[in-house]
């Protein structure tokens, strides 16, 4: 494909910002107006001119706005904060490959995760959910979903503990066809490791550093995958595969580095 070609059509369009709400701690969720169309678990690249872009997940999505949910901990998210009604910012998008739809599913989330999952639960038919988060001040969607399973790792309200221990109870005394993830990436290589005890099919939405979008760059691969076309959700299939999955990922720079130097230099 012509590169000139490439560079017209991935030129962001320019959107104003219709509503602004706080969903937690330090983790709020812009609504943008106009429609997109977006598959559960596809992201979009949020540009905030003067700063920089980044992958949201869209975590909102109606006929006349859409949305994404963030963590404020950087530049770019902190940038972010001084939006508000009428706001104007760049999206392109939606890029990645999606979560499948399947009945008989469970879904679990840690923290900000949730983002990832969200439009998949409004998706998908009486799913069971768990909504994991280090506090009370940290959990999100609580009452935009119903009837969750929820922990905390604090105790403070739900479940005392991480969420592959609500988990492990529920695989073992339920059938499901299929199990989703998105969060912190060594929760999720857990929860990867418990529905493979289980023989359960299990997706995970994962994370890595994306400056196009769309498998030019390449700054996103893990162990030779690129994450934004080929992920961010891979299947059982491919994350038995992964060594990197829950190991290592890449700095801005390219450079491979464990899960806790990787997630430090986010923050």
């Amino acid at each position: 494909m012509d590169e000139s070609f490439v560079a017209m059509k991935e030129m962001p369009s320019m959107h104003s910002v219709s509503r602004v709400i706080q969903e937690a701690h330090s983790i709020r969720t812009i609504f943008i107006n106009g429609k997109i169309e977006s598959k559960p678990g596809q992201f979009i690249m949020v540009w905030l001119p003067g700063i920089e872009e980044k992958p949201m997940a869209v975590s909102y999505l109606s006929s006349s706005e859409f949305g994404f949910t963030y963590h404020t901990i950087g530049k770019f998210t902190k940038a972010c904060d001084n939006l508000k009604k009428g706001s104007t910012i760049g999206i392109r998008g939606p890029y990645g490959n999606p979560f499948s739809i399947r009945k008989n599913a469970l879904v679990v989330g840690g923290g900000v995760g949730m983002a990832s999952v969200s439009t998949l639960i409004d998706a998908l038919e009486n799913p069971v959910v768990i909504n994991g988060a280090r506090n009370k001040g940290s959990l999100i969607y609580m009452e935009r979903f119903s009837g969750m399973i929820v922990t905390t790792d604090d105790g403070s309200f739900g479940r005392k503990g991480f969420v592959t221990e609500p988990l492990e109870d529920e695989l073992s005394n339920k059938k499901f066809s299929i199990v989703y993830t998105c969060g912190p990436e060594l929760m999720m290589k857990k929860v990867f490791e418990i529905c493979e005890k289980h023989k359960v099919d299990c997706e995970a939405s994962l994370e890595r550093v994306m400056k196009c979008g769309f498998g030019i760059c390449g700054n996103c691969l893990v162990d030779g995958h690129i994450l934004c076309t080929e992920g961010p959700v891979f299947g059982s299939k491919i994350l038995r595969n992964l060594k990197e999955f829950g190991n290592s990922a890449r700095l801005k720079t390219g450079k491979k580095a464990s899960l806790k130097e990787y997630y430090g230099w986010r923050s």
